[in-house]
């Protein structure tokens, strides 16, 4: 068994902190796990990427080849769509439908929504929306984390587990926040193409 999985969006979306999430959840679980960085500008706002490879046997490295990526994780819509050149053809996108457009000449969401809807395996998550019921509007990254659970080798208990030793020095407030958040995105998980 063998996942590969590319995760992306803009600085301060917390793509890094999922990525290590992701990782720390495999390692637990006994998986074999290989984590490239790319962060893109260093400011706030730029591109960020991630790889995560997830296996039951040893793994070469980080790298994953244009059309090889089983997942894409998208922490923003723009961004999915950028990146989707990576997947394999029987790969899954799963992206927040939130924008990040503070750019000049952002595309009009509704057009990237329906892009992303077409690709044949989606999911597109309302993050911001699920997270701030939640109680804490910067857990989407989480929200999309459990709409991924469906497509990864792990368990909701084993994310929850890292979720919980991670916020733990932040607050109890803070942790079920995280936890909630992660239980709404993997109902989302069962409606694709929503």
């Amino acid at each position: 068994m063998k996942i590969d999985v590319v995760l992306c969006g803009v600085g301060g979306q917390g793509v890094l902190t999922l990525a290590g999430i992701l990782a720390e959840a495999a390692r637990r679980r006994g998986l074999h796990v290989r984590q490239g960085e790319i962060h893109g500008m260093s400011q706030r706002g730029g591109a960020v990427e991630a790889t995560l490879r997830l296996s039951d046997a040893p793994i070469a490295g980080p790298q994953i080849a244009r059309g090889r990526a089983d997942l894409l994780l998208a922490t923003e819509p723009l961004e999915a769509l950028r990146h989707v050149h990576r997947l394999a053809p029987q790969g899954v996108t799963v992206a927040a439908a939130d924008p990040v457009d503070d750019m000049d000449g952002y595309p009009p969401l509704d057009e990237l929504h329906a892009r992303i809807r077409a690709l044949p395996r989606a999911v597109l998550v309302p993050a911001v929306a699920l997270a701030r019921e939640a109680g804490a509007a910067k857990s989407a990254n989480v929200v999309v984390a459990g709409a991924a659970l469906p497509f990864l080798p792990l368990d909701v208990e084993g994310v929850e587990g890292v979720l919980r030793d991670a916020f733990e020095a932040r607050g109890d407030r803070i942790v079920q926040a995280n936890l909630k958040a992660l239980s709404a995105g993997l109902a989302q998980a069962e409606a694709p193409n929503s």
